[in-house]
């Protein structure tokens, strides 16, 4: 419960609209209905270029076309969105699936219930990536051995599959020096050479990038081309207590996803009214994407090098419970 959700949340993208801020009250999911006889629906999310469907499809209606009167709520990770959803703050929210697996062999009860974001599967123009500086002898992954890398955090998704590209490519994970790093710190961290080389999301990857840095791997792309790297997801209570509600929150979202990938360059301008992303970082970051259904496939991976590195403390995470 202390590892953050997927830190693609950096404090580059901070909030700036109102969209962003809910009601500070710790309402259920019963808590609030509007005039017009919608639910209010709060998600726990953090303000990243993954969930820039959930902001489209509210723009476009498609919440409320399903009762639902959404309402986003910004936290810095999964140390506050998990718990968040668990005590019905929120009755949703977005992680990483890494972090998901975690919380549920420590035996918290939740349960994803849509995609939320996927690798756009090309290796060298990922969402994330493995860059270093412009006159580094690090030229592949097989290189990093021996080198200090940079993880937003240690133990989760990042070191997971940082430590398969390098595999991939020849060289032994185990020697790989892992060290903990905000994604908003890393840019200036790897052109000042406090670190080797840095594994960065949007857009802490395009800033560095243009400074001059090289991405040399892409570790989710080169751990799968489909993998599904987060979802949204909710209490096994509010499941039980109002699967109604989770199905009509499903239906939106899939709608919302569906929108978001057949208009990219919306999806993209999006991004200004809840982050302080605009000019040539806006319109150079890297797009990942938006597919409606979950990889399992992709996830049977991810766990089977979960458990390798020993993140799930010798347990291993149901799979089909969580996300089936």
């Amino acid at each position: 419960m202390q590892r953050r959700v997927f830190g693609l949340a950096i404090t580059l993208a901070t909030v700036a609209a109102a969209a962003g801020c809910g009601s500070s009250s710790s309402g259920a999911s019963d808590s609030a209905s509007s005039g017009g006889g919608t639910t209010q629906v709060k998600v726990g999310v953090i303000p990243i270029v993954d969930v820039a469907p959930l902001y489209l499809g509210q723009k476009k209606g498609f919440f409320t076309k399903h009762g639902i009167d959404l309402k986003m709520e910004t936290a810095q990770g999964g140390a506050a969105i998990v718990p968040g959803v668990v005590s019905d703050q929120f009755q949703f929210g977005f992680s990483n699936v890494t972090s998901l697996m975690i919380a549920q062999t420590k035996g918290v009860p939740i349960k994803s219930v849509v995609n939320g974001v996927a690798t756009n599967g090309k290796v060298g123009a990922d969402v994330t990536g493995v860059a270093v500086k412009k006159d580094s002898s690090i030229k592949s992954a097989k290189d990093l051995v021996g080198k200090k890398v940079a993880v937003n955090t240690l133990q989760n998704i990042g070191d997971t599959t940082v430590r398969e590209s390098v595999r991939k490519a020849g060289g032994d994970p185990s020697k790989v020096k892992f060290v903990e790093m905000p994604f908003d710190q890393m840019p200036a961290a790897l052109d000042g050479g406090q670190v080797d080389a840095a594994w960065m999301g949007e857009p802490a990857l395009t800033i560095a990038k243009g400074q001059g840095a090289r991405v040399v791997a892409s570790p989710f792309a080169e751990t799968d081309p489909k993998l599904t790297a987060a979802t949204y997801f909710t209490s096994t209570k509010l499941l039980q207590q109002k699967p109604d509600l989770v199905k009509k929150f499903t239906a939106a979202m899939t709608e919302s996803l569906e929108y978001a990938s057949q208009h990219p360059d919306e999806a993209r301008q999006m991004l200004t009214s809840y982050t302080k992303i605009s000019g040539p970082v806006l319109k150079e970051l890297t797009l990942p994407t938006w597919p409606t259904e979950i990889d399992m496939a992709s996830l049977r991976k991810l766990a089977s090098l979960g458990e390798q590195d020993g993140i799930f403390g010798g347990k291993k995470p149901d799979l089909n419970a969580l996300f089936s």
